[in-house]
């Protein structure tokens, strides 16, 4: 009974014809230049008009925060989900694609290397690429977050906007190049989310625990930390093992990861050193946290 149970999930999880003769090209949804900047640039729009128009002219500006009801905590439902989908098809996409091409760069790279330097002239085809592809239409939902704040706190998130926006950018760019190291990015951010949104979800049910905000952007820190040492792995392989497919735009990557840490480490620096320094100031409330996580402290709002 196990094994046939392990044998399905391989199946549909890795060697389904849907996987194994996935391609990307320009007929699959969102697969374009014109629907990325499209999309990006009505995200952006809609939660700008959203705080500055709309709410200001139905709703008084000190009212309460509009009633969501259920929606943010299916939202999290939804993401763990398919954020553990994810997780578990990309690893066994992994293992199904090492065993099936290993032959073809044994002599040159180990496995391990082979994760983080796909071997020049590699297509965006196959297993591991329909998972990216999962991943990436994926990252279509997160910007919901954004106007849940919005409409919660009546604050715009400057950095969610920002981060969504990129993270959006380069899932397209990864499959768009067929981008090294991305394997070890989706592993990494589909495991951390698959968590971060089931706590997420336990929290819009109600139960006790420590701020949502505060784990979140300890989470961003660390998932942003670790794309830049996944790049920085790529690039000494490009120079040192023969090159690594993608790895021209993995720079233009790598410039995105950085200034995206930095801004977080800005945010975090400011979020945390003044409780260091007044040790005998009043304690920040969970509701302060938040509405300083979902505006980055911008006072201008």
């Amino acid at each position: 009974m196990v094994p046939l149970v392990i044998q399905s999930m391989q199946y549909w999880l890795s060697e389904h014809p849907k996987m194994v003769t996935f391609r990307w090209n320009t007929q699959l949804w969102g697969s374009t230049w014109l629907f990325l900047l499209t999309s990006i640039s009505f995200y952006i729009t809609a939660a700008v008009t959203l705080h500055h128009l709309l709410l200001p002219l139905f709703l008084r500006r000190r009212s309460r925060p509009v009633p969501l009801g259920p929606i943010p905590a299916l939202h999290s439902l939804a993401m763990t989900l398919i954020s553990a989908a994810i997780f578990a098809g990309t690893l066994s996409s992994v293992a199904a694609e090492i065993r099936d091409t290993r032959w073809l760069w044994q002599r040159s790279k180990t496995p391990f290397q082979w994760l983080l330097c796909f071997p020049l002239g590699t297509r965006s085809s196959g297993r591991v690429f329909f998972w990216s592809y999962v991943f990436y239409l994926s990252r279509f939902l997160l910007p919901l977050r954004t106007f849940f704040v919005i409409l919660r706190r009546r604050t715009l998130p400057h950095i969610q906007l920002f981060y969504d926006s990129i993270f959006i950018c380069m899932s397209f760019l990864w499959l768009e190049f067929s981008q090294s190291f991305q394997v070890f990015t989706i592993l990494c951010v589909s495991l951390m989310y698959s968590m971060v949104f089931g706590y997420g979800f336990w929290a819009e049910l109600g139960f006790p625990g420590p701020t949502y905000p505060g784990i979140v952007i300890h989470c961003q820190m660390f998932l942003l930390g670790c794309n830049l040492v996944f790049h920085v792995g790529a690039i000494l392989l490009h120079f040192f093992k023969g090159g690594c497919n993608g790895i021209g735009v993995g720079f233009v990557n790598f410039v995105l990861n950085a200034v995206t840490f930095f801004m977080f480490f800005k945010f975090y620096v400011k979020m945390h050193l003044p409780i260091r320094m007044d040790v005998t100031s009043k304690p920040k409330s969970s509701s302060e946290t938040k509405d300083e996580f979902a505006n980055g402290k911008d006072k201008d709002d």
